[in-house]
């Protein structure tokens, strides 16, 4: 299976990788009012996600899908499917402003690319089995990330 790093272990690497980057602008406030913006947007979808997992009695572990034993779907899952996701992009967002490197916003598109692959798609597989055709008509009517 492809559920192999926990998601948030990813957002890290991708963290250190974007502070490695080379940078070729300095911070600035424009930079850094959208960092602000990323990172209260980030910390804010994560706890409306989690908030709405802890409601269910659900568990949020990434790496056990199978153990799910609610389907998610009201709050912040009526917007997103992948909320919790969206916010870890969301910070590693604020990280590559904060830096000021857009460059670096690179490195978030594969955050994306990767977790798509590597974790959604299998989260998906697994849920669409479990839940059937909720899941099904939940994944028509809501969008993966927005």
């Amino acid at each position: 299976m492809e559920l192999k790093l926990p998601p948030p272990l990813v957002a890290l690497i991708c963290a250190v990788i974007i502070y490695f980057l080379p940078n070729y602008a300095e911070p600035n406030w424009v930079y850094q009012s959208f960092a602000v913006i990323c990172l209260i947007l980030g910390i804010g979808v994560d706890l409306c996600a989690l908030w709405a997992f802890l409601q269910k009695k659900t568990t949020i572990n990434p790496l056990a899908p199978n153990k799910t034993s609610a389907l998610t779907t009201e709050g912040i899952y009526r917007f997103s499917r992948n909320p919790m996701y969206l916010g870890l992009a969301s910070l590693l967002s604020a990280w590559a402003f904060w830096l000021g490197n857009t460059f670096a916003l690179l490195v978030v598109w594969g955050f994306i690319a990767y977790i798509t692959r590597f974790q959604i798609e299998p989260e998906e597989r697994i849920l669409e089995q479990k839940f059937g055709e909720s899941y099904r008509q939940y994944k028509q009517n809501v969008a993966r990330w927005l």
